[in-house]
């Protein structure tokens, strides 16, 4: 069989690789984030005719795992698309919420005319993302199924509900994509389960070249809010939906419950979030907490649904939490939020995992006090921070912790789905550690695997 990288080489984002021999299957779906040059990619024409890909396997829900599927649905896929039970629930949603967020830009982007495009054009529409629907085919962690004369197996992988790594078989060869590898030590997300052996392997690199902070995130972000509201501000969090903004939730509940934070609101201004959360709660054997601290969890929380309520939350006078997405504020209801309370010193932008070069996280981060958000110029004196040990990616220890259960060793590993520091990184650590020939691949490169 041959394998081609469309995607995530490189890069975070983008997630693309094309299994090809008596069928072509295509492992996960993802949109380009981050750069200009790298988002332009989404418009340009797919390498090959969607029409002559026979099945898509997703091993998780996020955007740049399954954001493309209604642009290959629109251009001719027609085959099956196989992911895990709770991972299509979630794709739903993620992938209805992008296509609403695609039409609400372009409609903005036209009724201001910021945009170089005259009309400005959705990258596709809530009703493109619907179409998907019909294609999805659940399968569950550890059910063998066959495509051909490919064999594939979904194992736990952690990171967020319902993610999997995928173990190809296609005659003597076999391959394992990883997805995106959890953290052992998640207090809401099963941990990722060990692999016994394949011979080659695709390996995220995300955190490739960092370790996360060795103390206990609850007590970090304890000190944060305190540090804020004693100076009587905010908090703003751009959170991914799925996962970090639970997980978010979690901790803050502890640390009201242990007397360790004041008692002040807490806003989850995301209906995806909330959708998520709800899903979340119908599946306990998803996750690791009881039904008694979902309740509770649940009730402590202001959730928010409509816009001109969000719009309200602005306007209070008292310090506050609010939990919005994007994570990386790419889009959603958290730039109304930053854009209306970033000019306050007393607030705080607070960034919970990964920046992806080229969006606004990483610009905040870097350092950068004047960003634009919907066409206009928006001053930022509002603290910026990072709490980044709640990141839902393991880093390079974890990785090499995980690695090091293989029984077999991997004839090659091509180490993807992270920048160039990161993955470079990645791959002298495992030549150091194991010795295993490891290869950093380029965009749109082959590869024989026999």
């Amino acid at each position: 069989m041959e394998i081609q990288f469309l995607g995530a080489t490189r890069v975070v984002t983008g997630s693309k690789y094309l299994l090809k021999a008596d069928k072509n299957v295509l492992v996960d779906c993802g949109l380009f984030q981050g750069l200009k040059e790298l988002r332009l990619r989404n418009w340009m024409k797919f390498p090959i005719a969607p029409s002559s890909i026979d099945a898509v396997i997703l091993t998780h829900a996020h955007l740049d795992h399954t954001g493309y599927l209604p642009l290959l649905v629109k251009n001719g896929f027609r085959g099956k698309i196989y992911a895990t039970p709770l991972t299509i629930e979630l794709g739903r949603i993620l992938l209805l919420d992008s296509g609403h967020l695609q039409e609400e830009e372009a409609s903005r982007a036209n009724k201001l005319g910021y945009s170089k495009h005259k009309p400005a054009l959705p990258l596709y529409t809530r009703d493109d993302a619907q179409k998907v629907f019909s294609q999805f085919q659940a399968i569950s962690f550890h059910q063998d199924f066959s495509i051909g004369d490919f064999h594939f197996c979904f194992n736990r992988v952690g990171h967020i509900f319902g993610a999997a790594n995928l173990l190809v078989k296609h005659h003597e060869t076999s391959i394992l994509f990883s997805g995106d590898l959890g953290r052992p030590s998640d207090p809401c997300v099963l941990p990722p389960e060990a692999i016994a052996a394949a011979d080659y392997l695709v390996l995220e690199s995300t955190y490739g070249d960092r370790l996360h902070e060795n103390v206990k995130p609850e007590e970090m972000l304890g000190a944060i809010i305190n540090k804020v509201v004693g100076r009587g501000g905010s908090l703003i969090i751009p959170a991914f939906a799925v996962g970090r903004s639970q997980l978010l939730l979690y901790y803050i509940y502890s640390l009201k419950k242990n007397g360790q934070i004041p008692n002040i609101p807490v806003f989850l201004d995301s209906p995806m979030a909330q959708d998520i959360t709800d899903i979340m709660l119908k599946h306990a054997d998803e996750h690791l907490l009881d039904e008694k601290t979902c309740s509770e969890i649940a009730k402590s929380v202001h959730y928010v649904s409509a816009v001109e309520e969000s719009k309200l939350i602005d306007g209070y006078n008292f310090p506050r939490i609010i939990i919005s997405a994007s994570g990386m504020a790419t889009g959603g209801r958290v730039l109304h939020h930053i854009k209306a309370l970033a000019s306050d010193r007393r607030n705080m932008i607070l960034f919970v995992g990964y920046q992806a070069t080229g969006t606004r996280g990483k610009a905040l981060l870097s350092g950068k006090r004047e960003i634009k958000i919907f066409g206009e110029k928006v001053l930022v004196n509002a603290e910026i921070g990072v709490l980044e040990n709640v990141s839902a990616h393991a880093d390079y220890q974890e990785m090499l912790a995980w690695l090091g259960k293989i029984k077999t060793p991997p004839r090659k590993i091509f180490i993807t789905h992270g920048e160039p520091h990161a993955a470079l990184a990645l791959q002298g650590k495992i030549q150091n550690s194991f010795g295993w020939p490891c290869v950093v691949p380029d965009y749109l490169q082959a590869e024989l695997l026999s």
